[in-house]
Order: C-alpha cells, then sequence, then structure tokens
C-alpha cells in the first residue's frame, strides 16, 4: 500500500504547484539573450578599453588609474594589469567561448605585468586577479585534458599566480596575522617607497576572504606558504570574536585585535567572512571551518536575522540594533542560506529583495527599513542575481527563473549603453554612471547563464567546483590534494571539548550542522516557496509611511528661516546684520557668516541670529542625509535611443519635471551667445528646441528668460568648470535672482562638465540629437513603471568640509552668490562637528518639518553613515 500512497501525494503535490513552467524555448531564448548581453559587454571593453582594467561606457574609453580623476578607495581595484579581462576567463569557458577563452590566456600572458609600482587592495586583488587567474588555470587545465584546446598550456597562468601571491605576501607581516588593506605590488608594505603600510585598520572581509584563492594556490603548487597565512588570519578573526554573542564586528585593528567598528551584520564590511567559513570546508574538507561557521550561523539567526530583515546589531549588546537600514551587499546571505540548506529564510530574504527591485527597477545600494532609497546608487551588484539562481536550483520553483528574467530585462533597458553596460548613479532617475566594474562580467553573466541554462549546455559539471566570491572557479578535487602544513600558527586554536559541547547545545536541528538537508522530505508540497512568499510581498507593498517629524518644543520662529535665506537677497542681507550676522568674503570664492552677539540690533535680535545659526546647523545635517533628488536629461536619438542617462540638477523656478508625467522632449541647439545673458542671435534656430548654455556671467534666471524669449521649450545649463562631475560634487537648485521668476515657464537643468560635455560631444559627432529633461528617465523598452515617490529617500553623504572659529562664534560656509557676479545659488552645506558653528546647503527640492532630534544626535548620525558608505566602498565597491 505505500508505494500508491506515495505515487499518489507526488501527483497531488504536482497538482497544486503554483508557478508557471517556462518552457524549454523560452529558457533556450533567455540564455542566448544572456550570451548577446555578455557579448555587449565583453567586446566593448576589448574595442575600447583593453588593456586599461576597466570600461567607461559612456565615453567609450579605458579607466587608467592616474589618468583619471580619483573615486577614493574605489581605485585601489585597480593595478594595471588589465584587471576586467583577468576577472573574466572562465566566464568565457562556462559560455563555452572556448575560442576567446584561448586567445584572452595569449593577450593575458603576452601583455599583463605584476610588478607595477602601485598600491592595491590586497582584498580586490585577492578575490579578482588571483582568483582570476587561477579559475582561468583551472579551465585550462580541464580543457587541455579534454584535448579540445589548449594543447599548448604549461600552467602559466598558475606561474603568474603565484607571482601575485608572493607578491601579496608582505602585507601579512603583522604580529596578528592579519593583511595589511593595502600593498605596493613592486615595493610591498615597508619602506617610504611603498606609499602605504601605515594603515591600522582593516575590515574583518578583507582579512577573511582569503582562505580560498591562497589554499588553492598552496594546493596548486604544492607550496603551504599561502594557505598557511589565510588560516592564520581566519584563526585570529575567530579569537576576536565577542565571545557571548559569538558575533565579528566590522573593523578591527590589524595590530592589537581590538574591534574599531563594533557593529555586525551580514553585509558590506562583513560579509565574505562567513562566506568563506563554509565554502572552505566544501573546498578542504576541513571540519573545523564548518564548526566555526555553525556557531556563527545560529547567532546571525538569533541576533541580526529579523526575517525577512537583515539588521545589524552591536557585537556586545546584540539586542540592539545599530542601524535603520540594509546595504546591497547582503543580497549573497539568502544563496549562502541554500548552500547551508537553511530555505525558509533564505526565500523570505529574497523575496523581500526582490520586492525592493521591483520598486526601484535595482537594488538602491542601501535601503531602510520601509524600503525606501538611503543610497541610490546601483553599480551593477551580482549578488542578488546570484541568490536566484541558488534558490531555482535548491527548489526547482519557476518563479526565480521569473525573477531572472526580470533582473535581465531591467538591465538590458535601464543599463544598456552603446559601449557595454554603466552602472545606476541613481535608481530613481535612472541616471547612469561612466562605470563598468570587472565583476559585472566575472558574476552578473556567469549567475544568469546558469539560471536559464539546461545541464547540456554546460561545457562541464559545475558541481565538480566551488564559487569563489567573485565567481571564480576551483575544483573540488583539491579537497583530496595533499596538504602540507607549514609552522603552526600562533593563534591557531581548536575548540576544547567544553565549549564544543556548549556550542552544540546552542544549536537545534533546524540548523543540519553536518548535512544539508533534503527539501523534498522538509516541504512535501512542491508550492511551499509561494507559502513562504506571499505574507513577504504583502509587508513590502504596504510600506512606505511618510513619517511626521515632529517640531523641536520650545522654539520659536525667527524672523528668518534658514531654508529660506538666499544671499544675494538685500532684505536677507538686512535681517542678518540686524541680528549680528556678517558675510566674509573668502579667497577661495565662499563666503562666511559669523554672528557676533554684541552686534545684534537688540538682546531679542540676538537670540533670533542664534536661532538662525541653529537651525541652518540642523538644515545642513538633514540635508547631508537627505540628498537632492536629481533630475534626468535621457539622450533618445539614434544611437542612443534612450540609454545614456545624465544626472541634472533642477530650478527653482520654471517648469517642475516632478509634476510632469510626460517631462519636455526636443532636440538640443547650443545658445549665441553661448552664455544665454543677453538676447540670442540664433533665436530662430533655438526657437521649439532645448537651448544649451554656459555657465557664467548672469544669473541663472536671466539665462532663462532669454531663452524663453527665443521661442526655447527647454533650457540646459553646462558647468564652465572644467572636470567638475556629478560623480565627485554634489547637486544644487539653480536660485532666482531675487525677484519673481513667475514668468519662467519653460524647465531649465545644470549638468556638470563631464556630463555636459558628454551631450556636446553626441551633438559634434549627430548634429541632431533629441532629449528628454524627466523627473526619472523613462524605460527604454516598455510602459514606464508607476512613480515610486514614497519609497525613494536618499541619505547619500558626501564628503564634508569642516570649519570652526578659533573663539567658537557660529559661522557657516557656502558659495559665493551673486555679490562675486556668478549666478545665484541655494547656499551648500557643510556640516560642522563643533556644536557652535552652523552650515547651510542648497534648498532641498522639498520642505519638510524640522526633526526634532538634538543637533549632536543629528551629526553622529550622518557620520555614522557617512563612515558606513566608506567602508563599503572600501569592502567591494
Amino acid at each position: 500500500m505505500m508505494v500508491p500512497t506515495f505515487v499518489l501525494l507526488l501527483l497531488l503535490g504536482f497538482s497544486v504547484r503554483i508557478s508557471k513552467t517556462m518552457t524549454r524555448d523560452e529558457k533556450h531564448r533567455l540564455r542566448n539573450q544572456v550570451v548577446e548581453m555578455f557579448d555587449h559587454a565583453y567586446q566593448n571593453y576589448m574595442d575600447h578599453a583593453y588593456p586599461a582594467d576597466e570600461l567607461m561606457p559612456l565615453t567609450c574609453r579605458g579607466r587608467v588609474r592616474g589618468l583619471e580623476p580619483s573615486r577614493g578607495d574605489v581605485d585601489d581595484a585597480l593595478g594595471k594589469f588589465s584587471l576586467t579581462l583577468i576577472d573574466t576567463l572562465d566566464t568565457l569557458v562556462l559560455l563555452n567561448k572556448t575560442e576567446e577563452f584561448e586567445e584572452a590566456v595569449k593577450r593575458v600572458l603576452k601583455d599583463v605585468r605584476l610588478d607595477n609600482d602601485i598600491v592595491v587592495s590586497v582584498f580586490e586583488t585577492n578575490i579578482r586577479v588571483l582568483g582570476g587567474l587561477l579559475g582561468g588555470h583551472s579551465m585550462a587545465v580541464m580543457l587541455k585534458e579534454r584535448g579540445e584546446r589548449m594543447l599548448w598550456y604549461q600552467d602559466e597562468l598558475l606561474n603568474m599566480a603565484k607571482d601575485l601571491g608572493i607578491r601579496l605576501l608582505p602585507a601579512f607581516n603583522t604580529s596578528s596575522g592579519l593583511p595589511y588593506p593595502r600593498v605596493n605590488l613592486r615595493h610591498g608594505v615597508q619602506g617610504p617607497e611603498t606609499r602605504t603600510g601605515t594603515e591600522t585598520d582593516t575590515c574583518t572581509a578583507c582579512a577573511g576572504t582569503i582562505i580560498l584563492e591562497f589554499a588553492a594556490l598552496s594546493r596548486f603548487t604544492g607550496d603551504p606558504i599561502f594557505e598557511a597565512h589565510a588560516r592564520r588570519a581566519l584563526d585570529f578573526l575567530w579569537e576576536k570574536r565577542q565571545r557571548n554573542s559569538n558575533l565579528v564586528g566590522t573593523t578591527i585593528n590589524i595590530h592589537s585585535g581590538e574591534w574599531v567598528r563594533r557593529d555586525s551584520g551580514v553585509g558590506a564590511g562583513i560579509d565574505s567572512y562567513y562566506e568563506y567559513l563554509l565554502k572552505a570546508y566544501v573546498l578542504l574538507g576541513d571540519d573545523q571551518f564548518l564548526q566555526r561557521f555553525n556557531v556563527h550561523y545560529a547567532s546571525i539567526m538569533k541576533y541580526i536575522s529579523q526575517p525577512p530583515l537583515l539588521l545589524d546589531v552591536h557585537i556586545h549588546k546584540p539586542l540592539l540594533p545599530a542601524r535603520t537600514w540594509m546595504d546591497s551587499l547582503l543580497a549573497f546571505f539568502p544563496g549562502l542560506q541554500v548552500l547551508k540548506g537553511d530555505i525558509r529564510p533564505a526565500i523570505e530574504t529574497h523575496e523581500m529583495l526582490y520586492q525592493v527591485t521591483k520598486k526601484h527597477n535595482f537594488l538602491p545600494e542601501a535601503f531602510t527599513t520601509d524600503f525606501r532609497v538611503h543610497w541610490a546608487q546601483h553599480p551593477l551588484r551580482p549578488e542578488f542575481a546570484e541568490s536566484t539562481y541558488f534558490l531555482y536550483k535548491a527548489t526547482r520553483d519557476p518563479y526565480y527563473l521569473e525573477v531572472g528574467r526580470t533582473v535581465l530585462e531591467n538591465l538590458n533597458r535601464f543599463a544598456r549603453v552603446p559601449c557595454g553596460f554603466a552602472a545606476m548613479k541613481d535608481v530613481r532617475t535612472g541616471s547612469h554612471e561612466d562605470r563598468m566594474d570587472s565583476f559585472f562580467l566575472a558574476e552578473m553573466f556567469k549567475y544568469l547563464f546558469l539560471l536559464f541554462a539546461e545541464e547540456d549546455d554546460l561545457p562541464f559539471d559545475v558541481e565538480d567546483y566551488v564559487f569563489t566570491t567573485e565567481a571564480h572557479l576551483l575544483p573540488l578535487s583539491l579537497s583530496t590534494a595533499l596538504r602540507s602544513h607549514g609552522p603552526p600558527a600562533a593563534n591557531s586554536t581548536i575548540l576544547p571539548p567544553a565549549f564544543q559541547k556548549q556550542a552544540l547545545e546552542e544549536l537545534d536541528d533546524s540548523n543540519f550542522e553536518w548535512t544539508c538537508p533534503n527539501t523534498r522530505l522538509l516541504f512535501a508540497d512542491p508550492a511551499y516557496p509561494q507559502n513562504f512568499r506571499e505574507p513577504i510581498r504583502s509587508a513590502v507593498d504596504k510600506s512606505c509611511p511618510r513619517p511626521n517629524l515632529p517640531r523641536e518644543p520650545g522654539m520659536g520662529r525667527a524672523p528668518l528661516r534658514a531654508q529660506d535665506f538666499m544671499a544675494n537677497n538685500p532684505e536677507h542681507l538686512e535681517l542678518l546684520r540686524r541680528m549680528g550676522v556678517s558675510l566674509i568674503h573668502l579667497k577661495d570664492g565662499r563666503v562666511q557668516l559669523v554672528q557676533h552677539a554684541n552686534q545684534a540690533a537688540s538682546a531679542v535680535a540676538a537670540e533670533d541670529g542664534m536661532r538662525f545659526m541653529q537651525e541652518m546647523m540642523e538644515l545642513s545635517s538633514q540635508q547631508q542625509k537627505e540628498q537632492l533628488p536629481p533630475r534626468a536629461v535621457q539622450i533618445i536619438s539614434h544611437p542612443f535611443f534612450g540609454r545614456v542617462v545624465l544626472t541634472a540638477g533642477p530650478a527653482q523656478f520654471g517648469m517642475d519635471l516632478s509634476k510632469s508625467s510626460l517631462g519636455v522632449r526636443g532636440f538640443v541647439t547650443v545658445a549665441e551667445p553661448y552664455a544665454g545673458c543677453s538676447e540670442l542671435s540664433n533665436a530662430e534656430f533655438v526657437a521649439g528646441r532645448i537651448a544649451l548654455l554656459q555657465r557664467g556671467q548672469c544669473m541663472f534666471a536671466e539665462k532663462a528668460r532669454n531663452v524663453q524669449k527665443a521661442g526655447a521649450i527647454g533650457g540646459i545649463v553646462i558647468d564652465d568648470n572644467e572636470g567638475s562631475s556629478s560623480d565627485t560634487a554634489p547637486l544644487f537648485q539653480m536660485a532666482g535672482d531675487g525677484r519673481s521668476t513667475d514668468d519662467v515657464t519653460l524647465p531649465l537643468l545644470f549638468l556638470f562638465h563631464k556630463e555636459g560635455n558628454i551631450l556636446l560631444e553626441a551633438l559634434k559627432e549627430h548634429r541632431e540629437v533629441e532629449v528628454l529633461l524627466s523627473e526619472k528617465a523613462r524605460d527604454r523598452g516598455g510602459d514606464e513603471k508607476e512613480d515610486e515617490d514614497c519609497c525613494t529617500e536618499d541619505h547619500s553623504s558626501p564628503t564634508p568640509s569642516i570649519s570652526a572659529s578659533p573663539d567658537h562664534q557660529s559661522q557657516f560656509t557656502t558659495h559665493e552668490q551673486e555679490i562675486l557676479g556668478e549666478e545665484s545659488e541655494k547656499p551648500e552645506a557643510e556640516p560642522s562637528s563643533d556644536p557652535a558653528a552652523g552650515t547651510a546647503e542648497e534648498q532641498p527640492a522639498e520642505d519638510e518639518d524640522s526633526s526634532s532630534q538634538s543637533v549632536d544626535s543629528l551629526m553622529a548620525d550622518w557620520q555614522e553613515d557617512l563612515e558606513a558608505f566608506k567602508q563599503m566602498e572600501k569592502d567591494e565597491l
């Protein structure tokens, strides 16, 4: 009787399956589309960027470190070693491009040098370059053994990998065994010529994401030194975990082992440390790695996991949340949970991430617990696609094929440009950034191809390999390679029996410490993923409340409010004088506000002045957290077809594009005179078009009136400061001229020099260029999604300039206004850590009530966000 019953259950299970099955032909079409997209990205890199490290897809050229403006820690991944090509080697084989792979290997051997006098990130160089060389070596050996290709190959890539490993070893010369975060490829870390070696801190992931590549290098070459150093670093991190919570912090001092940042999560700064503990067990077969991972994982699920959320906590007080937002790097975690065998929370967190993705087309770099945008960038990260693939592999639920289709379509519709795929500068507007990171080719196309491919589409069995954090393929056969033990590491420890017993008592059977569960037995109903997803979808859909910020009690209304102040308004200047606030012109073209209470017209006026400066500081702090929502200039004519989107700043006058569902569409033409400060001489050409104007010589409003008089339907002001870019400078609103601007009805937008030059070059090459001015870029491939304003709060934090007078007088600094004869702008905020100093910024697009938080609290929050963002950049940008 058991056999018929079992068959009946299976039939019933299939009968209730909810997700619609995708046909083999449709999967085949999507697989081919992935390959076409890869070809578009890879070929443009080879045609326009190689041998540079990365492609700049908006300007169609290579990014060479030192020749482009510095992006800070992000550039530490670049070492003048053709990064993208090395990172892409094993992707070529997986996508059945063995001929291109062989040619790529020959190029690497011929052109790439590793002895460059350049400082690079140990973490990035390890996962991208060393991992790329080892993945390429694994593929070359596999193809040679089959007799298909690479018959000439004699371990050349492995020799390069060993050379690079030796160049990274000096970074591990610390008393703790934790590596320095940076190393000079030629000179190491000691001596002035290295230009590094003075750092004291590193992120946990930076030190704990070495073992796979270094152990593989040792197993491939027979030299134990690499694996020994990687194990010693992991041992030290394990020793320094917080013993009560069994969590690790985000940043650690590499000499003392003290935790510098004590917040703990599964995102930026820590993510791949946990990943490598579990995968080191898979690759190397050492039970110690799994034991440590299980202890950490139990604490993660106890303190950090709040399904479907994953929230950072303090390691010493794990019941206390460390922040109210999440970063996009944690999107890898559902995939790791699949590898662990914990399916339900993986499904729940992934579904939350998918709903956020559907709201914004991509995962914002960070988002709040009510799913608002926190940081609006998206550098084409692959972690969400990675988790989607692993969940599909575990459940075979076709729902995840549809998720993959969404990822694929959004990349084509919003990120694809003529020269590749461009990172999103702002997911709200669809504006682009001139970058295409190497991990996009190394990871994204691997996971999407594997998602849609059938077994017979794959050139080898991926079950024989483990994926590194950069998705490089290392063969599981390394687990049987003879491990030569180096000298015992000083900090290497085995858990004592008492602690082992205690740790195991804290874990119940649901954690599957030593086995992978059979999901078919655990979840008899094949529709179980759908049942887990539904509550999550509802929770995200009902989110996005609009908070009502209370006004601070006891605060009177000053005669002049900070948010209303304009430095070119004579009436405002007179009010400041009466309050004892004076303007000081600085040599660098800025003005400074300083208050002297004894110079006020009265005691009441002095009190108003103090209140005004206090408002300035609070306004600055708030605006550092709520970056001005930008506008978009989208080039829609041939050959761009809407695939190039430029970030633009709005004006305080004229048409409000945020209230226009269609925007303004038209061909562009250069105004004559270019400054637009007098009646246009080419009015007949400007009429019915969008005029391009140069910044300077007169007020913004005057430019708008002149082009409007000529019959223009819109205007774009281009910065005259050569080299300026929205990548490095905060946007601002173009202010009026101190009088009514109700007569200006056309939209006026501002482009920095770099973005403006892209538009001018397009006009120079194609003569007729049509653009769309809008609040956000329009869909390039279908109907525009409904605008989700309630979920688009941004907290990008530009690096501030801080100033305070020696005698602690209240002051703030702003760009000089009409006083210098330049066009008027709202004051630019520069927050100060001194409670006696106040600052102001360009007026935000929407006024909001002041927060009831104290100034010190606001500044502390802002500083935390800034440090977290910098750490995220160091981790994996």
